[in-house]
This record gives structure tokens, C-alpha cells and sequence, in this order.
């Protein structure tokens, strides 16, 4: 059975292209809807102030959305990820495949929010990501896991106070800026 799932995961880098959000998990091939406006407007908003940070700070790389990570059986295409120097140094400009990053963003939608809390909360547990935020843009909601030891700890579930993350070192903003244009413009300047 692993065999033949195997041959299906080969199959499955042969056959994705650039065109489409798509991921293996479990053996199957998950093709993604599009996105709502405020999932893509969660995403993108972080996304800013993310890589704006990391580049001020030369702290690491920032991918949105198309960046396929490989873990031991699953391929995953988080919404952002975030990458420390120590491997982002390493990568090439046409590379497809990413290791494991440093900080994993899920938005939730419905078709993806079981697999969000559930396969992928423990892959990306049991694989060492070390920080894990999980972003419900309907209710304008964070939870921030951090990896402790072996096991995310629940570090923060609100959607009125400031962010602060482990994994990008000095990276604090407030949760409205991931929300609202007018609060990410004030944490831009701030950046």
C-alpha cells in the first residue's frame, strides 16, 4: 500500500504545475477552490508585514500560497511560510520543492479547515515546525502554537491583542493589522 502510495506522490510532482494550488496528504490529491476575499486579504495583509520585517532584519525568506513544503509522506502549500536564514540561504531561484519551515499560517476556510486542525496541526507537530498560526479571517481570530519539546503548546486564541512570534525573531504586531488595511498601514510604518 505505501508502494503504490509512493507511486502516486511521483506521480503527483510530475503531473502539478505553477497553474494550480494543489497538495498530497495521505495519498490523495487535495485540489484547492479559490480563495474568499477576506481569506485573501488575511493572507496577503500578513504576508506584507511579514516579509517587509524579514527583509529589514535580514532575518530569513517569506513564501505565500504556492510554496510546496515536502514532509516524510505529505506536500503541503501553506498560506505563508516563513523560513530562517540558516535554510532560506540555501535555496535556488527555480526551486519547487521546500524543506521544512520555521512558521506555518493556515486560514481557515471551510473545505480545508478539518485537515487544517487535524493532519496537517500534527504533521506540521511531529515534523518540528516551531511555530504554527491558525488564522479564522470570518471571525478575525489568531491562535498562535508554539512547539514545546515535542508538542504545540497553545500560546495565544484572541482577536483584540498583539502577536508576537518565536520564530521571527522581534516580529510583533497587532491582530487587527491582519485584518484591516488601516491597522497594517499604522504596523508598516512601525516595521
Amino acid at each position: 500500500m505505501l508502494n503504490e502510495e509512493q507511486e502516486r506522490r511521483i506521480n503527483f510532482y510530475n503531473d502539478i504545475s505553477e497553474q494550480e494550488k494543489v497538495e498530497f496528504i495521505n495519498g490523495e490529491i487535495i485540489v484547492h477552490s479559490p480563495a474568499k476575499m477576506q481569506h485573501n486579504r488575511a493572507m496577503l495583509l500578513l504576508a506584507q508585514l511579514l516579509n517587509l520585517y524579514s527583509n529589514e532584519h535580514d532575518l530569513g525568506f517569506v513564501g505565500a500560497e504556492k510554496i510546496m513544503i515536502k514532509l516524510t509522506r505529505n506536500d503541503y502549500e501553506p498560506d505563508i511560510c516563513f523560513f530562517k536564514s540558516d535554510k532560506a540561504d540555501h535555496f535556488k531561484e527555480h526551486q519547487m520543492f521546500f524543506p521544512i519551515p520555521d512558521l506555518i499560517v493556515e486560514i481557515l476556510s471551510p473545505s480545508t479547515e478539518s485537515r487544517d486542525r487535524g493532519v496537517k496541526f500534527k504533521d506540521y507537530e511531529s515534523h518540528g515546525v516551531e511555530e504554527y498560526w491558525i488564522i479564522d479571517a470570518d471571525n478575525q481570530v489568531v491562535e498562535q502554537y508554539h512547539l514545546v519539546e515535542t508538542e504545540y503548546s497553545l500560546i495565544l486564541h484572541s482577536s483584540k491583542s498583539v502577536i508576537e512570534s518565536f520564530a521571527v525573531k522581534g516580529f510583533k504586531i497587532p491582530i487587527a493589522a491582519i485584518f484591516d488595511k488601516r491597522e497594517n498601514a499604522k504596523a508598516m510604518r512601525n516595521i
